[in-house]
């Protein structure tokens, strides 16, 4: 496909019709110096500390908004990770949570919380776009079965976030309201699809966020943006009423800048939905006390296989952590395979969803993602087109799998690898690639500095998370290290199906070993957002 001048520019520079769509919240005056830099320390709390404090009556959730929404006003566009910022709705929240507080009326650990939702994520009545010019107006009637259930507990919706379009890449670059930035470095993708939450996260423009996962897309943007990601066992969490990426494979889980807060958040966003067909019932668990498990019997698996074609800072990093981790267990192996079988995918389904669109609304994405749906609409001659049978077959893979992975855990009880094997690219550079057609974002494939970067090739974005997908186990992400230019490195720690206290545990312990979640990006007013720059490499400048 050839992709014009015009049409790189909508690709890279979206983030303008990103400022005039949000354009429509009623923006709060500058705060005074003194105020922001209250502000700024009130947000940079963690979602456990400010839940204490809602709990002990020594803030509100009305001034938790506020601190947010001051912090929003300054520094979303510089990092364009929300999409709809909910001020009014949130206030209201916040307003109605606080008289229940004065009553001594607590809904739980939440109660009051300001949370942010990837864009893929229904809402009644606020747009969910899922990034796309297909959805930029499209609102739902009925919140999804997890916004629901956050309301329930007392979490107060902020707004809605950027991510890769549809879903469907692990860079965060390819988004109708232009890329989101990693706020430890805006020249960098946050990785994706749940862009925007990492960086929300990362940046102190909300305590918590929802993802989803797919293929690593909770795990990459927490691991490259220096936060704590964990994506649960598949069913644990509904994903009723999310816009489906591949269903067979999507979660839903929390994102925060802690583990204790990804626990919090995990304890209420669990339960059984009958009208999810991927749900599957499970005992209530206090995570957070499941947490604080002693670890010192736990053996610990490092398959050979997830380590290959590492970068070599990113080895360093592991390998410094691996120690560490072997003075807290039982010990580390190295030789410790997992079920080797083919993973397999429901690859159809992406596809069925996307051609009920398309039928609808035609070929109306973002290029990159356009290209991709062209050639399964019209494939090239001698292409083998999947089939129902195809389809049906890969499915029957994907569950033998899951059934046969917990098998695996034989002589270990989690295991612990690298969550990516390469740093995060630049934006330009990963636009350029895509503007090629191919690479980083998940497409079919391109090189950038002789590098293969694509969902699932050696080295790639996914690589590593993706595998854990299609097991459908618990994996959570968290920080590590950091790289001699100051970007995030992640370690990714997995157990076997509904063993998320086992693996929150060790990541706790791992965390309170080591200092590195008390890190924040070097983001302040003055920092000067870099250039969009349309590469030459684009077909029209060859």
């Amino acid at each position: 496909m050839k992709i014009t001048r015009r049409g790189f520019g909508i690709l890279a520079g979206g983030a303008v019709v990103a400022e005039t769509l949000l354009g429509n919240w009623p923006m709060l005056a500058q705060p005074a110096a003194g105020e922001a830099a209250d502000a700024d320390k009130l947000a940079a709390m963690s979602l456990t500390e400010v839940s204490e404090m809602v709990h002990n009556k020594t803030i509100t959730s009305t001034q938790l908004v506020k601190a947010l929404l001051d912090r929003i006003n300054v520094y979303n566009p510089k990092v364009n990770c929300y999409v709809t910022v909910m001020a009014k709705e949130a206030l209201a929240q916040a307003a109605q949570l606080d008289a229940e507080q004065k009553a001594n009326k607590f809904r739980g650990p939440l109660h009051g919380i300001p949370i942010a939702l990837k864009d893929n994520i229904d809402t009644a009545g606020t747009r969910t776009t899922a990034a796309s010019p297909m959805f930029k107006d499209r609102v739902p009637t009925e919140d999804a079965d997890i916004v629901r259930r956050l309301k329930g507990a007392g979490a107060i919706i902020l707004g809605k976030l950027n991510l890769h379009e549809f879903a469907l890449g692990c860079t965060g670059d390819i988004s109708y309201f232009g890329p989101t930035r990693n706020p430890w470095s805006l020249e960098y993708v946050t990785g994706g699809s749940s862009a925007g939450s990492g960086a929300a996260v990362s940046a102190a423009l909300v305590y918590g966020a929802l993802g989803t996962d797919t293929g690593g897309s909770i795990r990459c943007p927490s691991a490259w943006c220096g936060i704590v990601g964990l994506k649960p066992t598949v069913g644990l969490v509904s994903i009723r009423g999310i816009i489906p990426c591949t269903a067979d494979l999507d979660h839903c889980g929390p994102m925060a800048r802690t583990v204790e807060d990804v626990a919090l958040m995990l304890g209420q966003m669990t339960g059984y939905d009958s009208l999810d067909i991927f749900s599957v019932p499970s005992t209530p668990e206090d995570y957070v006390k499941a947490m604080k498990q002693p670890v010192s019997s736990f053996r610990l698996g490092t398959p050979q296989s997830f380590y290959d074609h590492l970068d070599p800072e990113i080895d360093k990093a592991v390998k410094a952590a691996l120690e560490v981790l072997t003075k807290l267990t039982a010990g580390v192996t190295s030789s410790a395979p997992l079920w080797d079988g083919s993973p397999g995918a429901g690859t159809g389904d992406a596809d069925f969803y996307h051609h009920d669109l398309i039928e609808k609304y035609g070929l109306n994405y973002m290029p990159p993602t356009r290209a991709r749906f062209e050639k399964l609409e019209n494939p090239p001659p001698g292409t083998k087109v999947p089939t129902a049978a195809d389809a049906a077959r890969a499915h029957q893979k994907l569950m033998t799998t899951r059934r046969m992975i917990d098998s695996s855990f034989k002589d270990f009880d989690l295991v612990v690898v690298p969550t990516t094997r390469l740093l995060a690219p630049k934006i330009n550079d990963s636009l350029a690639v895509e503007a090629k057609g191919g690479g980083f974002g998940g497409g079919a494939g391109g090189a950038a500095g002789g590098k293969v970067y694509d969902w699932f090739a050696p080295g790639g974005g996914c690589m590593n998370t993706s595998p854990f997908d299609a097991y459908g186990v618990p994996a959570i992400s968290l920080p590590c290290g950091f790289t001699e230019s100051g970007m995030p490195i992640g370690l990714m720690i997995a157990g076997p199906h509904f063993t998320e206290g086992k693996v929150l545990a060790l990541a706790y312990a791992y965390q309170q070993a080591t200092q590195w979640h008390k890190k924040q990006p070097p983001l302040t007013a003055e920092t000067v957002v870099p250039p969009i720059i349309e590469s030459k490499s684009s077909p029209e400048n060859k």
